[in-house]
């Protein structure tokens, strides 16, 4: 029995020895989420409130808590540089997260909050912001360092983690520079110098030339820009960071309808040109090369070049001696234009429009010229603006190939205006866009006219040919008409000569021969409040005064015959299409046809998108005819974007630079 007790007792003391030795046990496998595992990994002082895990682990080793290190970041690094000798990318890579996470803090206090709208700044906002600019500077330095100037190049460490992250710290915190810096000494361009914490920032337009003289409006990272209605923003991840600049309009518009622009605008700048104002920027932050840095100690005194870069014409950058893919954003500059202009509000208000503001058309040109690539022009349709080509467009943005073959040209015009008046008016505004550059560029040659529904119809007579005065004359039936029709300014409505640099026309959802949907009982009565323009009526009589011609006596026999709004021209039974369907596009111009069909039918007398009938909208000696299923805005279909890309991808090739 003794035995047994004493048994007994020492196979409790071994018991308590086993787990109390467990109970001292450091490291226990813990089983996690694949997610939770990669996301530890990836997040940093950019996408949580706390440094990365990477950066704590060195402030770790170091005996310094992450919280005070935030805070007091210059006493941080010295501290890290003291104690972490051995390991230059471990210090250099935490340092620019602390200085830039210090940064990202401070910007969110009160005094550093400063409005554009402020053209004085108070004493507080303007230490609070010279602050946010030393401290973004240090990480600008730092992070350089680790990339660039320790024992590793970026390519040996191409896979890793850690550098993606620094890579990141590094163009946010030059994005942030920048911008800071443009709300704190409101420049309106671009400074050749900045002065940062004792630092010089040496700005350089060798990329960008057209940035030197430009007068900025709005300068914004586009980082974090969205938009809603794109069904992707189309940007390339690399080195140096994104920007969107948007530059001051200069350009006055007269309130005058300008009847002949041709000769109006022949020795002067059309107005109505847009050429491009919301721009894609990139800009990297490199050392000067007379610096010859060699190590971060030389580093952080140097003086700094930016780089402003357009990455619509430059795919890489030059840093250290090597080339690097370019950070880029092709959409936020093309959402911004249609966010800022409501477009697509205007283009309905503009077929009502009783105030006459915007009865001339307008050309925008979305990105600045460049000589070697092709132009695409896009036409829409009636009550309807630029808006309609936005997933075309930014799939054309988004396509590497489609973006280093062609530039985009968008029209915009007042739908409210007779077909023929709008045609006339945007032709005179293509030659004149085309005549601003020299005839010998490979843009001027192969462009491409894209148009849908009314806008495919001006894209027809655009791109025809023939003199349809007569049957004008004898559609009037007015005394008076033949003086009216054959007088100088008013005989370049109804002669048609092709504009020369055009070589391939997409029609899309076109009704060449009229539709029927204009004389249903609705769209009568909305044809009834749609007015012509007065200044449009006014400035055909000035422009016929040497014949003595009054029009308000002809404006009857005007009314009904040839001069009425756009969407009674629309219709089958108008004398416009009875007159207009003889002018087709010349020969060997290369032409396509996209159009959709909601019924289940094949028959072509049964097809038709809902407004308008495949009867209408085949045209004779397509190249390629294709019929989605779909209706009138066709164009928005993935299909018919496939579609258009097949045929862009192909002129692109048949009309290819030599190399």
């Amino acid at each position: 029995m003794t035995m047994n007790r004493k048994t007994l007792i020492k196979r409790l003391v071994l018991l308590c020895l086993f787990y109390s030795l467990s109970a001292c046990q450091l490291v226990k496998l813990q089983q996690r989420s694949l997610s939770a595992s990669l996301t530890d990994k990836t997040q940093s002082i950019l996408t949580r409130p706390q440094l990365s895990d990477a950066s704590q682990n060195t402030l770790l080793l170091a005996g310094i808590p992450a919280n005070e290190c935030i805070n007091q970041s210059d006493r941080c690094v010295q501290t890290l540089e003291k104690k972490l000798t051995d390991n230059n990318e471990q210090r250099y890579a935490a340092a620019s997260e602390v200085y830039l996470a210090q940064a990202l803090r401070l910007s969110e206090e009160k005094q550093c909050h400063v409005s554009l709208l402020e053209r004085q700044h108070s004493m507080k906002q303007n230490q609070c912001l010279d602050q946010v600019l030393t401290l973004l500077d240090q990480s600008i330095r730092f992070s350089y360092a680790y990339l660039f100037e320790t024992q590793h190049t970026p390519q040996q460490r191409i896979f890793d983690q850690r550098q993606t992250q620094v890579r990141l710290f590094y163009n946010v915190a030059l994005s942030r520079l920048i911008t800071t810096a443009y709300l704190r000494y409101q420049f309106t361009r671009f400074p050749k110098q900045l002065l940062i914490n004792q630092h010089l920032y040496h700005f350089n337009f060798d990329d960008y030339p057209e940035l030197a003289t430009t007068d900025i409006q709005l300068l914004q990272s586009s980082y974090n820009m969205r938009f809603s209605g794109f069904y992707s923003v189309n940007r390339r991840d690399g080195f140096g960071s994104e920007f969107v600049l948007v530059a001051k309009n200069k350009q006055l518009f007269s309130s005058d309808y300008i009847y002949d622009p041709e000769t109006f605008y022949a020795n002067k700048k059309n107005p109505y040109i847009h050429t491009a104002r919301y721009l894609s920027v990139t800009a990297v932050a490199q050392p000067l090369k007379q610096s010859n840095v060699k190590n971060l100690a030389l580093l952080r005194d140097a003086a700094l070049e930016i780089k402003l870069i357009d990455p619509f014409r430059h795919d890489e950058v030059k840093v250290a001696g090597d080339n690097y893919l370019l950070t880029a954003n092709y959409s936020a500059p093309y959402g911004l234009w249609l966010a800022e202009n409501n477009l697509g509000g205007t283009g309905y208000t503009t077929l009502i429009d009783r105030k006459e503001q915007l009865s001339m058309p307008h050309l925008f040109i979305l990105e600045p010229y460049q000589p070697d690539k092709k132009i695409i022009i896009f036409i829409h349709g009636l009550a309807s603006s630029p808006e309609a080509w936005i997933a075309l467009t930014n799939d054309i943005l988004g396509d590497e190939n489609l973006r280093k073959h062609y530039q985009v040209w968008q029209v915009f015009y007042s739908t409210n205006m007779p077909i023929l008046e709008s045609r006339a008016q945007i032709y005179a505004l293509l030659k004149q866009g085309f005549a601003m550059h020299d005839p010998k560029d490979a843009a001027m040659s192969d462009a491409v006219l894209i148009g849908h529904s009314m806008g495919g119809i001006i894209s027809r007579l655009i791109m025809g040919q023939g003199d349809i005065r007569q049957q004008a004359v004898d559609a009037i039936n007015n005394e008076k008409a033949h003086d009216f029709i054959f007088s100088p300014a008013v005989s370049k409505r109804f002669i048609f000569q092709p504009i020369d640099q055009i070589n391939r026309v997409i029609f899309i959802a076109t009704p060449h021969k009229g539709t029927a949907y204009a004389d249903r009982w609705f769209t009568l009565a909305l044809r009834k409040v749609i007015h012509l323009p007065s200044k449009f009526l006014a400035a055909a009589e000035v422009a016929v005064t040497e014949k003595k011609i009054n029009l308000q006596q002809m404006k009857n026999s005007l009314g009904s015959g040839i001069i009425e709004n756009g969407p009674s021209d629309l219709s089958y039974q108008s004398k416009f299409m009875k007159m207009s369907q003889d002018i087709q596009p010349i020969k060997g111009l290369a032409y396509h046809s996209i159009m959709g069909n909601i019924t289940q039918s094949q028959d072509p007398n049964k097809m038709t998108d809902g407004i308008v009938p495949y009867t209408s909208s085949h045209l004779e000696g397509a190249l390629s005819e294709k019929i989605i299923q779909g209706g009138h805005s066709i164009q928005e279909k993935p299909e018919a974007i496939l579609e258009l890309r097949r045929i862009l991808k192909l002129h692109a090739k048949q009309h290819a630079l030599p190399q």
